[in-house]
């Protein structure tokens, strides 16, 4: 019950978005354009407004293209060979090899072919096929000004929300990881790494809300002072997508360092703790809309932990894993807004590496073989 309330309430603005764009359309082509069934009018608006977000202008233009297309495909073939069965397949196989072949989407695509189906069989009756393209331009037209002036979207309500179950999972997955190698279990390891494997969803979904709210900041004057707030999710998503993929391959090779007997020093999973933990830190700071130095902070106590697991001895993949580790820490950096040369800089402070040569850096000291 709560769930459903929930997912309620977050749908709450596109039903009401879609309702006063419906009522609209059909007011301006019905009342003021004269049109005496535009029921495509309230349809282009709706499926505007329900078109996949971050697309939504794209989306749109596609529908009225579409629509042009079908319906002079469905007027061409009428005039040439009339209507029946055999015509209406020979429009709609048409109508959707030009949409396909000019490189157009889902939305292209199918209004294409039921424009197309409208014209041929409902021609005789209306006897102006061509007003359901003025209906789609209505349609369309009111749709976007409905999320763009009269009822936009909160750009940072769309992206926190879709943000926080990726970090959630980003660091459910680093902590079970943590918690696997420090028990020694592959198992629990594989079971961390199918967990961050299934975050990529999220993960997607959260870059689409960013370009959901682009948009929306973009066409949506009263949503522009939230061009700053919205700045750091912006620059720190692709930061985030490519942390998460390091960490992956941290987790494949703790795994074989475990298949492989390889010393592994308490501090390890406890690195891999506080980089879990850095990740939930920047989900509660980006939702406060605070400077993520917390973050900061705990991701560097992760690398140092880091380079003492190397300096007490670790293995080939114990080595890769700690490599890993400095590696997602940089990228978690510069999603907190940190250049890359500087997020270098500290993660080499961090390690205890600032001011030496590549080649004095202290290698692994592995246990002497009995």
């Amino acid at each position: 019950m709560i769930a459903a309330l929930a997912r309620g309430r977050a749908g709450l603005m596109l039903a009401s978005q879609s309702g006063l764009a419906a009522g609209l359309a059909w007011f301006v082509a019905h009342d003021l354009l004269g049109r005496p069934t535009p029921f495509f009018a309230p349809i282009a608006a709706v499926i505007t407004l329900g078109s996949s977000v971050g697309q939504r202008v794209r989306r749109t233009a596609e529908l009225v293209l579409g629509v042009a297309v079908g319906i002079g495909l469905g007027d061409g073939i009428i005039l040439l060979i009339g209507t029946g069965p055999a015509q209406i397949g020979l429009i709609v196989l048409l109508a959707v090899l030009i949409a396909t072949a000019v490189g157009g989407g889902t939305p292209l695509i199918v209004q294409s072919a039921s424009s197309a189906v409208l014209v041929a069989t409902l021609t005789t009756s209306t006897g102006q096929p061509w007003t359901r393209f003025l209906d789609a331009l209505v349609g369309g037209g009111i749709g976007l000004a409905v999320m763009s002036l009269l009822l936009p979207l909160n750009p940072l309500t769309v992206v926190s929300r879709a943000a926080d179950p990726a970090l959630r999972a980003f660091t459910g997955g680093l902590h079970d990881a943590a918690r696997g190698l420090a028990a020694r279990d592959p198992d629990m390891i594989q079971a961390a790494l199918e967990r961050l494997r299934a975050a990529e969803g999220t993960f997607t979904a959260f870059r689409t809300a960013i370009e959901a709210a682009r948009e929306n900041v973009t066409f949506a004057p009263a949503r522009w002072r939230a061009r700053g707030a919205l700045a750091q999710y912006v620059e720190g998503a692709t930061q985030l997508t490519h942390s998460l993929r390091n960490v992956r391959v941290m987790i494949r090779r703790a795994q074989t360092a475990l298949n492989d007997n390889e010393p592994v020093p308490d501090v390890l999973p406890s690195s891999i703790q506080h980089l879990g933990d850095a990740v939930e830190l920047l989900r509660q700071e980006w939702d406060r809309g605070v400077e993520p130095l917390a973050t900061r902070e705990r991701a560097l106590r992760a690398v140092a932990e880091s380079g003492r697991a190397y300096q007490e001895g670790v293995g080939y993949s114990g080595g890769v894993v700690v490599a890993q580790v400095r590696t997602a820490v940089a990228d978690l950096l510069r999603a907190t807004g940190i250049e890359y040369a500087e997020a270098t800089r500290q993660v080499r402070d961090a390690v205890g590496w600032h001011g030496r040569p590549h080649g004095a850096r202290q290698r692994s000291r592995r246990p002497k073989q009995s």
